[in-house]
């Protein structure tokens, strides 16, 4: 499954960085803008990590860390907090109340995500695998680049993240909601054809002269990611 990543972070050109570096990496993003909805957010859709600001509004990320602790659902969620307090006895105070890593702005998104995958493979080893592949397709995860025969793939960040979860699970259909709260997230609104035009995309990047299509369009379903029929007779035989 797509790791989620909850940003709680006030500044809005901060989140749109963050969101950009962080799709752009094949993660799903959700966002809160104060600590009260921080604990809402990740009480209703528990995220796989999350990025959490120092200064927020009605609650300090001190107190959000702390009450995520207290809290059975969360208190086994990876948390980075993120802040401009650079002193040694800030970054112990953070780690004191729970988090799991301290990283100072300004900061460069590079560093961070490999933050993001070194804690993901400690908790939960099956969100951060770097490499995903089937038939004669391969996903390189730390890299970001897709191969198909041999050959690369050029695709946009939004095929990318749409391949990635269909590659987690293939032989899988999902209907278009399914795939639009997957790949662009539950809390932002997307009509679900859009899915049909990203698949669409997919196809043709994916699909090169003589070479079968691995996407399978179940009518009224949903899509999957699958062998072709003929492939699969010829396996049966």
């Amino acid at each position: 499954m797509t790791p989620r990543i909850l940003i709680v972070e006030d500044e809005g050109p901060l989140v749109t960085l963050l969101r950009y570096n962080l799709e752009r990496e094949g993660f799903a993003v959700s966002e809160a803008s104060d600590g009260e909805e921080a604990l809402l957010r990740a009480a209703e859709d528990r995220p796989d990590l999350i990025l959490l600001d120092w200064m927020l509004p009605l609650l300090s990320g001190i107190e959000v860390c702390r009450r995520l602790r207290r809290q059975p659902e969360s208190a086994t969620v990876p948390i980075i907090m993120l802040t401009a307090r650079g002193e040694e006895g800030d970054k112990v105070r953070g780690l004191d109340y729970g988090a799991d890593d301290y990283i100072t702005k300004p900061f460069s998104p590079t560093e961070l995500i490999a933050r993001i995958r070194a804690l993901l493979r400690r908790a939960r080893p099956e969100l951060a695998a770097e490499q995903l592949d089937f038939a004669d397709l391969i996903m390189d995860l730390a890299a970001h680049r897709v191969r198909r025969a041999g050959r690369e793939v050029h695709l946009g960040p939004t095929e990318f993240r749409l391949l990635q979860y269909l590659l987690q699970h293939p032989g899988r259909v999902f209907s278009r909601e399914q795939l639009l709260n997957a790949v662009w997230g539950r809390d932002v609104y997307v009509e679900a054809r859009t899915v049909d035009v990203h698949i669409r995309r997919l196809r043709k990047a994916l699909n090169g002269a003589g070479e079968a299509d691995l996407i399978r369009t179940v009518r009224a379903a949903g899509y999957a990611l699958d062998r072709p029929v003929e492939v699969q007779n010829a396996r049966a035989r």
